[in-house]
């Protein structure tokens, strides 16, 4: 149902079902298709309430019918991931596209600094389908083991999926060591097995230095 048209654009083959799309993200279509707005990442009661609590923003669009859609969006680079009943954690930024059928959600994944106390959300996809995240740059793919933990600037966070254990730790960021830093700092550190995803162009966050 999906496929990579080019990096950077996503195709998605319809034959009367659904799919869920960024808000915008769509380039051109053929066939007949039909759209509707969705009200946002988290479905149900719960997750409009935790959108209105953390300010994480999703908006959403279904599309639904029978021909090809294309979807872009400022000329990210798209990959493509499989899920078999598991759970995907991604960034709302780097979410493009999903199955009809795959849920979406929020989850809290910890504290952001010690002194300031702030969650940290994150956008969740789950089910059995594919999902298309994006990435300033290619993405690369790294392989969390029980042996080698993998510590992220949250910078170049996009997504991880597995059986991860997400943990924050207050100290040094990447930045500081170059003595770009300013503030309450820290990591990201997955422990456990899994994949996590990031990008080689650091996006504009508060997360790295608070």
């Amino acid at each position: 149902m999906f496929r990579l048209q080019s990096s950077k654009v996503l195709a998605v083959d319809m034959t009367g079902d659904a799919v869920k799309a960024k808000n915008g993200s769509m380039v051109a279509y053929d066939g007949e298709m039909a759209f509707k707005k969705l009200s946002g990442g988290g479905e149900g009661i719960r997750g409009m309430v935790t959108r209105r609590l953390t300010g994480e923003q999703m908006t959403l669009m279904e599309v639904k019918g029978r021909g090809t859609c294309w979807f872009a969006d400022r000329a990210s680079e798209i990959n493509l991931v499989g899920l078999q009943g598991d759970k995907l954690h991604v960034e709302s930024s780097n979410l493009l596209a999903t199955d009809g059928g795959l849920r979406t959600g929020t989850e809290f994944t910890g504290l952001r600094g010690a002194s300031q106390g702030n969650g940290l959300f994150t956008t969740t996809v789950e089910g059995h389908g594919q999902a298309a995240i994006m990435s300033d740059g290619p993405a690369v793919v790294l392989r969390v083991s029980p042996q080698y933990p993998l510590t992220v600037d949250p910078g170049a966070y996009v997504a991880h999926q597995g059986n991860l254990r997400q943990s924050f730790q207050s100290g040094v960021t990447f930045r500081t060591l170059l003595g770009e830093g300013g503030g309450e700092g820290f990591q990201m550190r997955f422990e456990g097995d899994g994949l996590v995803y990031v990008q080689p162009s650091e996006r504009n966050t508060i997360a790295g230095d608070v």
